[in-house]
């Protein structure tokens, strides 16, 4: 009579002293490694009740161990984690749109634990949360008042619920845009309870398409700024001054959505124009909106800056509680601002560090990286080509840039690249005519050397 095979099976202890297994106990916890050896015992289990693997007792352990860390590290990269954007995109949305400001990053930290949230520090009364950001506001964009929660959409949704329900908001049909993710304009005055008053066509609208449309029930005329897409040719839109104008006299309320979120003049890099809070609260908006994660280049957030009674009406509204900030939120963009208000926001704001670098910079970075790469087996050479902004901003402009070109005599681009994103640390490039790209304008220099570690461990 043969023994049972399945007693060649090791217990949980042996493949958890497997030193390829017992590496994950810190890092992932000793009940999750211990549920992920389990898992690679019933799978072999099964495996050998079915006749398609040996009992014999060394191989399993082996097999049993392999299968086991492949399963851990695969839970692994299924965390939210750090990665190097060598895509060029420097406002990549699915990798996080803009990285913050190391004195950001710091903020954010120290506020973990407890903090002044919503408390005045000299008279210990209680204060509305982001009132530390007040100041900054003002000094930077001119605003009585500002209110900051969780994205652009929800200070949109919030702003027409509160100043305009029940009424008319007249804007241009070539404004009603999507964002990401599918969402409309259109149903965000919907859930408004706002009426969207349509004047135009998609590619021409005169301010005496916005004069027609004025009666009895309108609130209020909308500026949506077209920040993630454009269109050109036979073309005309009023600008917010002459919108300004006409809403107010005819005692209309002038919300302008600037989209991108953006705080300097970009003309200084040799991009388009876009525009700020500053200028559009200047040409008389009532209320201005805009993104903190685009070209802001702080955390997610949505920012209504105005008139401060407007802006009491939006903040004493019960949606806002809903979409309110958070305490790490309002550390990082605290800090942000700090950098402005202080003048060194170009030398510490990643995003204008990366809008601003020059080519020349960008060469010599990717030919130092190809030298160390020089005895790797992968063919490395730098190469000239073009990023994009991105996350919805500054559509149709491509920045020079330089880029290490990669290839490897027996791998394919696209293992080439899976291997890239799961390794350590993980790194995401784009494919072209058969190689690996790595696109250095979205790469901070301080990152040079983890790229160039990950690219030997290939």
């Amino acid at each position: 009579m043969h023994d049972d095979p399945l007693r060649a099976l090791p217990a949980v202890s042996e493949i958890l002293a497997v030193a390829t297994v017992a590496r994950f106990l810190e890092t992932s916890g000793r009940s999750t490694v211990v549920d992920a050896v389990r898992d690679s015992l019933q799978a072999m289990r099964t495996q050998i009740i079915e006749g398609l693997m040996d009992a014999d007792r060394r191989h399993l352990i082996d097999r049993i161990a392999a299968d086991t860390a492949q399963r851990l590290q695969a839970m692994g990269l299924q965390r939210l984690s750090p990665v190097i954007n060598a895509t060029g995109i420097i406002l990549h949305t699915s990798l996080g749109r803009a990285p913050l400001a190391p004195a950001a990053i710091t903020a954010v930290t120290e506020s973990a634990a407890y903090c002044n949230l919503e408390v005045d520090l000299p008279s210990g009364d209680r204060r509305p949360r982001g009132y530390q950001m007040a100041a900054d506001w003002h000094r930077l964009t001119g605003a009585e008042a500002a209110l900051v929660v969780n994205n652009n959409a929800a200070a949109t949704l919030l702003t027409l619920q509160a100043l305009c329900r029940g009424r008319e908001v007249i804007i241009s049909r070539g404004q009603l845009i999507e964002i990401g993710g599918s969402f409309r304009l259109p149903e965000i005055f919907s859930l408004s309870g706002s009426t969207l008053r349509e004047v135009g066509t998609t590619n021409r609208t005169h301010l005496a398409d916005y004069a027609t449309a004025i009666g009895p029930q309108t609130a209020a005329i909308l500026r949506v700024h077209p920040s993630n897409y454009r269109i050109v040719g036979f073309t005309e839109t009023p600008e917010i001054d002459s919108l300004a104008q006409l809403g107010h006299a005819h005692g209309l309320l002038v919300i302008d959505d600037i989209g991108s979120g953006c705080l300097v003049d970009l003309t200084r890099y040799g991009l388009p124009a876009e525009p700020t809070f500053g200028a559009s609260l200047q040409a008389g908006a009532d209320i201005v909106l805009g993104s903190g994660d685009k070209l802001l280049g702080g955390p997610q957030c949505g920012i209504i800056l105005g008139k401060q009674p407007l802006v009491q009406q939006i903040q004493n509204h019960p949606l806002a509680r809903a979409v309110r900030i958070d305490k790490l939120t309002l550390a990082a963009l605290s800090a942000t601002l700090d950098l402005y208000s202080r003048g060194v926001a170009e030398q510490n704001v990643p995003v204008l560090q990366m809008l601003s670098v020059s080519i020349e910079t960008l060469q010599q970075r990717a030919q130092a990286i190809v030298s160390a790469l020089s005895s790797s087996p992968l063919d490395c050479e730098v190469s000239i080509g073009v990023s994009e902004v991105g996350g919805g901003s500054l559509p149709a402009v491509e920045l020079p840039t330089a880029v290490v070109r990669i290839k490897h005599g027996s791998i394919s681009t696209e293992v080439l690249t899976a291997r890239l994103r799961t390794g350590e640390p993980h790194v995401f490039g784009r494919i072209n005519a058969d190689a690996v790209l790595l696109d250095l304008r979205s790469v901070p220099a301080a990152d040079d050397v983890r790229l160039i570690e990950a690219l030997r461990r290939i």
